[in-house]
C-alpha cells in the first residue's frame, strides 16, 4: 500500500498551488498503480511529454502551467515537432503547428530547459551514478542506466513531468538494485573482433538484443576494449526500439558489470545466448524493408542526435564533395553552436548537408512526400520507426555508405564480413 509523507500529501491538497497539485496526484496514482510502497525523490527529469501528438497534449501542459506549476529539479526536453533552432522546412498545418509551438513554450514555461535533444547526455545533463532520476525517451533512458549508472525507469508522455513538478518517482522497477541485476547472458565472443569493433554492427547488436531480451535486463560478454560512447548509444537506441530495455549491462564496460558476473548477482543466468553470424546477419537483414533496390531517395542519421564527433566523421567522409540526394543530419543545439562558431555549417550545408535540429525526420513530417520512397540509415531507431512514421521503406547501413550513397545519388556498398 502507497504511503505519502505529510509533504507530499500536503502538496497533492494544493497547498503550494493547484499546478503542483496535479503533478503529485498524478505521481501517486502512478504508484499506486504499480503498487510502489512510496515517492523517492529525484535528481532531475527528462521529459519527453513536449513532443506534440495531438491537441489533449497542449492542453494538459497549459493546464499545469495555469496552474503555477515549476519543475522542480532540473529537467531537458526531448525533442519537439518544430525547429526553433532552425533545419529544414516542416510540413506541419498550421492548425497543428500552432498547438506544436503552444506546448513547447508551455514545457519552458514551467522551467524546463530548451535543450530539445534526444540525447541529452551528450549535452551536458549527466546524473551521478546511483541517482535516482525520472527520465523519458527510451534511448535516454537506456543510455542513463547503463552508461552513466543513474537509475530511471521509462517514463512515459505527462507522467515524467509530472515527476519533474513533484520532484518524486515511484519506488519500484529500475529504481530497486535488485531489479537491475541481469538474467541473461549474450555472448558475442564468437564474432570477429574486426565486426565488434565496427560502428555498423552496434545498431544490429541493439537489434538482436531488443527482440531477444524484452524487457529483461541481459550482460552482454565479449565487448571489452570495442566499445565507445557513441556505439553504447546505438546499441542501446536500438534495444530500446526493438523491445521494452530500459537497461543493459557490458561486461567490463558499464558501471555495475565489471565483470559478467557482477551484473548477474552471481546468479548463473537464466539463459545463455551464445551470438553466431547467422543471428547477425537475420538481425541485419531486418533492419531493411526496402528489398533489393539501389534506390535512394534520402539519407538520413542521427537517432539518437548526432555528436560532434559523428558531425566530424561526416565531414572527413565527404572529402569535399557535393551530395546528389540530401542528407539529413539530425542534431541538437549543442552539436550546431560549436559548428557555426567555426564556420563549418554554411560549407557543409552548401554540399548538400541538411540540418535537422530540435526534432527529427522520423517525429515531424519534413522528409517529402514520394512514391515508393527509400530512406537509407545507419540508425536502428530510424530503420524500425521509419516505415511507419515516414512512410519511406528503409535500407540500412553504415555511416560509409550512408555518405557514399548520397554521394553516387544510389545504393553503395561497402565490403564487408559479417562474422
Amino acid at each position: 500500500m502507497l504511503e505519502l509523507t505529510a509533504e507530499e500529501r500536503a502538496t497533492a491538497a494544493g497547498e503550494h498551488g493547484e499546478g503542483a497539485a496535479m503533478a503529485m496526484r498524478i505521481v501517486a496514482e502512478a504508484a499506486r498503480l504499480m503498487g510502489a510502497p512510496r515517492l523517492i525523490p529525484v535528481a532531475s527529469a527528462h521529459i519527453d511529454g513536449a513532443l506534440y501528438h495531438g491537441d489533449s497534449g497542449t492542453l494538459f501542459a497549459e493546464k499545469l502551467v495555469a496552474g503555477g506549476a515549476k519543475v522542480a529539479v532540473r529537467s531537458s526536453l526531448n525533442v519537439g515537432s518544430l525547429a526553433p533552432a532552425g533545419c529544414a522546412a516542416i510540413r506541419l498545418p498550421p492548425h497543428e503547428r500552432g498547438m506544436a509551438g503552444r506546448m513547447m513554450r508551455a514545457y519552458e514555461a514551467m522551467g524546463c530547459e530548451p535543450s530539445w535533444t534526444c540525447a541529452p547526455y551528450q549535452a551536458g545533463h549527466r546524473p551521478a551514478r546511483g541517482t535516482d532520476v525520472a527520465w523519458g525517451e527510451s534511448n535516454a533512458v537506456v543510455f542513463c542506466n547503463s552508461v552513466l549508472g543513474a537509475r530511471t525507469n521509462r517514463y512515459g508522455d505527462f507522467l515524467d513531468i509530472a515527476c519533474a513538478i513533484a520532484g518524486r518517482a515511484p519506488d519500484y522497477g529500475l529504481h530497486r538494485p535488485e531489479n537491475r541485476l541481469a538474467t541473461l547472458l549474450i555472448d558475442v565472443t564468437g564474432l570477429s573482433l574486426g565486426l565488434r569493433r565496427s560502428d555498423v554492427f552496434y545498431p544490429v547488436l541493439g537489434t538482436s538484443l531488443g527482440r531477444t531480451a524484452g524487457s529483461a535486463v541481459a550482460v552482454i560478454e565479449g565487448l571489452q576494449s570495442c566499445t565507445s560512447e557513441d556505439r553504447l548509444k546505438a546499441l542501446g537506441a536500438a534495444a530500446a526500439s526493438a523491445g521494452g530495455v530500459g537497461l543493459f549491462h557490458v561486461a567490463g564496460v558499464t558501471p555495475e558489470a565489471p565483470d559478467a558476473t557482477t551484473a548477474l548477482g552471481g546468479i548463473p543466468p537464466r539463459e545463455r545466448i551464445a551470438l553466431t553470424p547467422a543471428d547477425v546477419k537475420a538481425a541485419l537483414a531486418g533492419l531493411s524493408t526496402a528489398g533489393e533496390t539501389d534506390r535512394v531517395d534520402a539519407v538520413a542519421i542521427g537517432s539518437p542526435h548526432l555528436s560532434l564527433a559523428e558531425i566530424d566523421e561526416v565531414e572527413q567522409r565527404m572529402a569535399g564533395r557535393r551530395l546528389a540526394i540530401p542528407l539529413y543530419a539530425n542534431t541538437g543545439r549543442h552539436v550546431l553552436a560549436p559548428l557555426e562558431a567555426k564556420g563549418r555549417r554554411r560549407p557543409l550545408e552548401d554540399a548538400g548537408i541538411v540540418f535537422v535540429v530540435d526534432t527529427c525526420v522520423v517525429v515531424t513530417p519534413i522528409l517529402p512526400e514520394l512514391d515508393g520512397a527509400v530512406l537509407m540509415t545507419n540508425s536502428g531507431k530510424f530503420a524500425h520507426y521509419a516505415p511507419g512514421n515516414t512512410g519511406y521503406a528503409v535500407t540500412y547501413g553504415s555511416l560509409g555508405e550512408c555518405v557514399e550513397s548520397a554521394v553516387a545519388g544510389r545504393l553503395v556498398r561497402e565490403a564487408r564480413a559479417w562474422i
